[in-house]
């Protein structure tokens, strides 16, 4: 098209680089951010935590105080509390800044991508090919642009001429470049991403701030995440039970607010002690590892090369029972390959094996070597000399709608074609032969049964049908046995037959189908599922699924697909993998079990703590709790000492857990309970005991507190 101009060109794209847990480089800014989350305003967010760090200015306040004046508690004592109650707080910080560090450094690359690049605008009409350099953030929706090989796509838009290689490492990650052309699913391009070859003219299709790499900067922000629905009641949990505990130590306070008159009724408690008890008794591991686990949820979405436009949207993808599935590219491998020779009158499978080939040694299409690999698998048919042959391809074209081979014969050429079913019959009809009723009833065979059939003829002749038939994909019954054990019901969607939707239904495994689906169809289906109080998620790509895309729970958008597809969708998959759908539901699922996991321990720590802390707190009072002293712990400020120190360091020990997340397995729920119950409930009870006593032994070793 227009003859080559210079414009602003970008260094090649490079794969996203992919973060380990605990990268060198998100460190430092995680600590700074640590220290950073100690305002007030910030730790007001978590009511839990905010507990704790009342605490500690009110243990640190008292430790200055007793530095002044001489008390009954001793001032290291009080010290050594204050440290470890802000190391709690600074630890959970730590937790919620390390996760949130991954998803910022997520966004500082792509905001990298943000280059200023001069676009060239073309004026209507455009095809004259005056155009005027200007910024890209100038563009506007409907503007169109010319992008030339080596530039950069200033903006968001879509193909409306022109096929050109675009290497979008940037975006997805992989190095392979793909094709965008204008017309179909494949003509959505990506502002940042860099034409490789040939030339494209794009219609802008957004305005400035709201391209692609804006929205995913936002999306992977952990700053700017909302808590989800469960979340949010699990929140409310925590408050509860922190509130229950906290009017416990406020009924309390009195008697260490009067000390003489408690002393006399031989009860000293010292409000030391009583914030050492509400830390360790409400349940401050989840409390702080909670932000942690949704931020690492959507951290790992992105990971997958999904972008999500919220913790909302990744939660319900771990609450989904119903699974919508297109059949093509998911199901099956999305190109139809040669499966059966089915001969003419005549003709042998052989003779029709080896034209079939022959009319196929130049075609690189999927379906082409399908039928040169058959060919050699029925009838080792192989090892062509096509010098020898003096053969003559001809290529597959929209207007003939076949391909073939000329072959020199000494007296003539023959020809050797094979396409489809009316293209081939006008073919034989134009040359005077007849079509045979046999074949034509293969054909009709074929057809019903939703397979495609292909007609191959040599020198007018018709030699018979090769079926092309949708291959299911390997594993994927598997996965979907998986899914069932789940309790998920997997919907396979199909614009095919009935027939051909039921055999392709029954050989992958799904559950359900849904045949001869209009966009129409697709909405109803979601929408009966969802009145039965069910999740349902799907995928889709085209302009047509948008309905679909914006009515299901979780609704995955094809990156290649439409525009209006992406819109709609509520995650992005920039690898346009249709079968990335079971891997969102996988992360979904283990970032639900990851939360209930430390929610589980987190409880079950609390219980251990009681014993360690109440019967130290009270024994003064109630020389009978001296019974629950089974630990028996070297003294009641050893004791108080070392359950603070635990509380503060098993939350740096779960960090990995709650980042990582707890290792996903396709188990039922009254497995899955169970098996919470046995390993985090249980090991939340015994850890504690061993963890609380090692650290009194060591206190005692140093004569500490």
């Amino acid at each position: 098209m227009p003859e080559a101009s210079s414009g602003t060109k970008a260094e090649p794209g490079t794969p996203r680089k992919q973060l380990t847990l605990f990268d060198p480089a998100l460190m430092d800014a995680a600590l700074v951010d640590t220290f950073r989350k100690l305002h007030p305003r910030h730790q007001l967010r978590n009511p839990v935590m905010f507990v704790v760090y009342a605490g500690s200015i009110i243990v640190t306040l008292l430790y200055i105080q007793s530095l002044f004046a001489k008390g009954e508690e001793s001032s290291t004592f009080i010290l050594v509390n204050a440290v470890w109650l802000w190391f709690t707080v600074l630890f959970a910080n730590f937790a919620e800044a390390l996760a949130e560090g991954r998803s910022k450094a997520q966004a500082a690359f792509l905001r990298g991508l943000k280059q200023s690049v001069m676009a060239k605008k073309l004026l209507e009409p455009h095809y004259n090919g005056k155009r005027i350099p200007l910024p890209a953030n100038m563009l506007h929706k409907g503007d169109i642009v010319l992008v030339e090989a080596g530039d950069l796509i200033p903006m968001d838009g879509e193909v409306i001429e022109g096929v050109a290689s675009v290497d979008e490492s940037a975006i997805t990650g992989e190095s392979a470049p793909v094709i965008r052309e204008s017309g179909g699913d494949f003509s959505a391009v990506t502002g940042g991403t860099r034409v490789l070859s040939d030339w494209l003219v794009v219609r802008v299709s957004v305005n400035p701030g709201e391209a692609f790499i804006d929205r995913m900067i936002a999306m992977v922000e952990g700053a700017k995440r909302k808590k989800t629905p469960n979340e949010i009641a699990l929140t409310i949990l925590l408050v509860a039970l922190t509130i229950i505990f906290l009017l416990v130590t406020v009924t309390l306070l009195p008697f260490s607010l009067f000390s003489v008159e408690a002393a006399k009724a031989g009860a000293p408690i010292s409000i030391t002690v009583l914030i050492a008890l509400l830390v360790c008794l409400i349940p401050t591991t989840i409390g702080g590892l909670l932000s942690a686990i949704g931020v690492a949820g959507m951290s790992r979405m992105m990971q997958a090369n999904v972008i999500a436009t919220s913790g909302r949207a990744v939660e319900a993808a771990g609450d989904v029972d119903v699974l919508l599935l297109d059949k093509t590219g998911t199901i099956t491998l999305g190109n139809r390959q040669a499966s059966e020779f089915y001969p003419a009158p005549g003709v042998t499978q052989v003779q029709l094996a080896d034209v079939a080939q022959l009319a196929s040694l130049a075609d690189e299409t999927p379906e082409g070597r399908s039928i040169v690999i058959l060919a050699k698998q029925q009838f080792n048919i192989r090892e062509r000399d096509i010098a020898a042959l003096h053969a003559s391809f001809v290529h597959f074209s929209a207007q003939t709608r076949m391909s073939g081979v000329d072959v020199s014969t000494g007296v003539g050429q023959r020809q050797i074609r094979k396409g489809a079913v009316d293209a081939v019959k006008k073919h034989v009809e134009a040359l005077g032969r007849p079509f045979p009723e046999e074949v034509a009833k293969t054909v009709d065979d074929i057809s019903r049964r939703g397979s495609t059939p292909l007609v191959v003829v040599d020198d007018g002749r018709v030699m018979g049908a090769i079926e092309l038939k949708d291959i299911v994909k390997g594993g994927i019954k598997e996965r979907f046995a998986e899914l069932r054990r789940m309790g998920i019901k997997t919907v396979m969607i199909t614009g095919d037959n009935k027939l051909t939707a039921a055999a392709i239904a029954a050989e992958a495994g799904v559950d359900d189908f849904l045949a001869e689906a209009t966009p129409e169809d697709k909405l109803k289906l979601i929408r009966s599922y969802q009145a039965q109080g069910r999740l349902v998620a799907m995928t889709g790509d085209g302009t047509n699924d948008a309905p679909a895309l914006a009515q299901a729970d979780v609704a995955v958008a094809m990156n290649s697909g439409t525009q209006a597809a992406k819109e709609a969708g509520n995650m992005v998959d920039l690898d346009s993998n249709p079968t990335k759908l079971l891997e969102i539901v996988e992360i979904g699922k283990q970032m639900l079990m990851t939360r209930g996991s430390l929610t589980t321990f987190s409880i079950a720590n609390d219980i251990a703590k009681y014993f360690a802390i109440i019967p130290a707190a009270f024994v003064t009072t109630y020389p009978q709790l001296k019974a629950l002293d089974i630990m028996h712990l070297s003294s009641p400020s050893s004791a108080i000492v070392s359950a603070v120190i635990f509380n503060a360091l098993i939350i740096i020990a779960l960090i990995p857990l709650a980042l990582k997340g707890v290792k996903y397995r396709a188990v039922g729920a009254a497995l899955l309970l169970r098996r919470n119950v046995l390993i985090y409930g249980l090991g939340g009870i015994l850890l504690p005991f061993v963890g609380i006593k090692l650290i009194d032994m060591a206190l005692s070793l140093f004569n500490f507190v």
